[in-house]
This record gives C-alpha cells, structure tokens and sequence, in this order.
C-alpha cells in the first residue's frame, strides 16, 4: 500500500475537504486528488463520494480512515518514544556498583535523576569491583560505580577532566570524588570527637568485616605498617547496617566510610576520632567500556552525576 497516499487520505479525511488538506499539506489539490485516485485504485474501492458543495466518505473510505487515524497515531507514538530514548529521556538503564556508592551515594542520586527523567527503567545491581567490571564488559551493564577497593590522594583526579580518566582491560575510569576513611566509635565514647595516636586505638576492640575485604585489610596493614601491633577483633560483622547499630549500642571502634558515618557522626551518636598521621581514602569512579559510546540514557545519567557532584562543591 502507498504510505504517502494513505498521509494524503488521512489528512483528507480529517479535513472533510480535498481544499484544506492540500493547504495544510502544502500540496496542489490537483496532486491530492490524482495520489486519492491512486489510492482507490489500488484498493479497489470509492474512498470518497460527492456530497453537497464537499465530499464525503464511503463505508469504505469510513473503515480506511479508522485504520489510517490508529496507523499514524502509532507512527506519532514511534517517534516520540525514539526521541525519548535519543534525549536519555526513556528507555532502560542498567547500572553494577560496589557496596559503597550503592548505600551511600546511588540512593539520592536516582531518586533525583528520576524525578527529571521518569520515562526511565533502573535497574541497578550490587556485588565487589571484579562484578561490575565484568557486568559492563558482558553487556548486563550500561555503566557501573566502583568504589571502596582502591586508594588514592588528595587532589587525586578532577571530576570530568582527562586527568581523572583512565582506560584499563576494556573498561573506562573516570574519577569522581574521594571518600575518606574514617576512624569512628560510639558517640560517648572519651575519644569521640578527640585527637589520638594510632597506638592508643590499637587498645580498642574493632568492628570488622570477613577476612579479605578491603577495609579490613587496609585497617590491618595500617597498624602494621608503622611496626604496631594490629587491633583486637571484637566483632566480625556482614555489613555497615550492623557495625553501626553495634557502636550506636555502645562497643568498640570501627574503620569505615566517612560517606556511610558522617551522618551519625553529626546527630553526635558516632564519634570521630582523628589521628594525624593517618589519611586513608577511596576514589570513587564511574566506569563504561571502552569499545563503544554509552546508550543514551547512561550518557544522561553520567552528566547528571557530575552535576549534582559539581552542585554540591566537591
């Protein structure tokens, strides 16, 4: 079927006059009306009939009109939900992040992004840095944020800038933020709040994770490191849920995110406690491949990050 003659009958139709169609359409009414005996004739039917001064519709130029107003209609539908997904306005958005963003950043950051760009599906996955990457290079992934599994320094990137961009194993890095470590215990405490020597926190019992994971380890090799003994082990816990419920009760010490404790430490039910010569932090990065550009949405969601990032000073 000729889909330009149908758009000539669909326009006619609507109109009820071969004169206004062709003006809307900036066609002659010569040229509309040869595409509408084109029309017929390849259908085999009268679409159109005399009626006073105008024109009016057969039965069968009644039915065509149905079909041709839910054709286009769908057409409209099509190209609105292609615009959508061009603009990173719809579409789905799948995203594999570490522990650390997942719980402390990812929540507020969705929510807002979400509150821009309803038309959005997220689908967001949680497991260690291996995970993510492999997320991304297998496809499950549109972008991924690590965090927690590696060190830096200040100044250690800029956000958006070549230098906080690196490519390693198909996987492309792009700096965002730096999250401190932070050593904290209850928030009554004596040291909460106070300054105090790596050795004096050595006395204290430590809220830890399993053997292996990476705070644990950088804890560890922190007291080893400057020839100290390392701490006491006073709990072994699953997650930061549980470490904080455990000193907000009232026991131990704890090395941990100062993205996931600053809130506690504010409404003073954690305490700080600063040591000098310890400065220990996580670079933060957003991570897509590097064999092919980001879908639409992923683009959308990356610039979002960065500026709510930008918006909030860091």
């Amino acid at each position: 079927m000729n889909l330009h003659a149908m758009r000539i009958f669909h326009a006619v139709a609507e109109a009820g006059s071969v004169t206004q169609a062709a003006a809307a359409l900036l066609l002659s009414q010569p040229a509309v009306t040869a595409q509408l005996r084109n029309l017929e004739r390849e259908l085999g039917l009268a679409l159109l009939q005399p009626h006073g001064r105008g024109i009016a519709l057969t039965d069968a130029g009644t039915k065509l009109a149905e079909q041709a107003k839910r054709l286009f209609r769908l057409e409209r539908a099509i190209e609105e939900e292609m615009a959508a997904l061009r603009l990173g306005r719809g579409g789905r958005l799948r995203i594999a992040a570490t522990s650390l963003p997942a719980r402390a950043l990812l929540p507020g950051w969705l929510a807002g992004f979400k509150r821009e760009r309803d038309g959005v599906e997220i689908e967001l996955a949680t497991g260690n840095a291996s995970f993510a990457r492999q997320a991304l290079l297998r496809y499950e992934a549109d972008v991924a944020l690590i965090g927690g599994g590696g060190g830096g320094s200040e100044g250690a990137g800029k956000l958006g800038g070549s230098e906080g961009i690196q490519a390693h194993d198909g996987v492309r890095q792009e700096w965002l933020l730096e999250d401190e470590f932070w050593f904290v215990v209850p928030g009554v405490h004596p040291l909460a709040g106070k300054q105090a020597s790596l050795e004096r926190l050595a006395d204290e019992p430590f809220l830890v994770r399993e053997p292996g994971s990476r705070a644990r380890e950088r804890l560890m090799a922190l007291f080893v490191g400057r020839g100290l003994r390392q701490p006491r082990v006073g709990l072994q816990l699953s997650g930061w849920p549980e470490t904080a419920q455990a000193l907000k009760s009232g026991y131990g010490a704890a090395f941990a995110s100062a993205l996931e404790v600053r809130e506690e430490v504010e409404r003073g039910q954690l305490g700080r406690v600063i040591v000098p010569e310890v400065r220990a932090v996580n670079a933060i990065y957003l991570c897509t491949r590097t064999d092919d550009e980001p879908a639409p949405v992923a683009q959308a969601f990356a610039a979002w990050v960065r500026a709510a990032l930008n918006g909030a000073g860091r």
